[in-house]
């Protein structure tokens, strides 16, 4: 397994355990993100607990690959979905928000696959 895939899958799986705890405590940031893309605040915690899975499958699949994987392709799909929120409400100055940790996910996906 390559120190690259291990230091951005430790990276992308702290940034997504870092945004489901905020969306855990309500951050007045996730609900004015949530309100400013028209996606009804009572999502957060779902939104929260599919981002605390992958950042759990992340880890667990530096050992288990397949779970890995899995993991990373649902965070890929979780941010893709998050920036065309953005998109479909013209906020194109929050889409930096969802971009970044879009592109920590295909980064964790491809060098997981390239790795396993």
């Amino acid at each position: 397994m390559g120190t690259a895939y291990v230091v951005v899958a430790g990276f992308t799986a702290v940034m997504l355990a870092t945004s489901a705890g905020m969306k855990l405590r309500r951050h007045r940031i996730c609900v004015e993100t949530l309100e400013t893309c028209r996606v009804p605040v009572r999502w957060l915690p779902g939104l929260a607990m599919l981002e605390g899975a992958a950042a759990v499958g992340i880890v667990v699949g530096l050992w288990w690959a397949p779970l890995g994987i899995a993991s990373a392709a649902g965070a890929v799909g979780y941010f893709v979905g998050a920036v065309v929120a953005h998109v479909r409400v013209g906020d194109w100055k929050g889409i930096g928000a969802p971009a970044f940790p879009l592109v920590c996910s295909v980064a964790s996906l491809v060098l997981r696959i390239v790795t396993a």
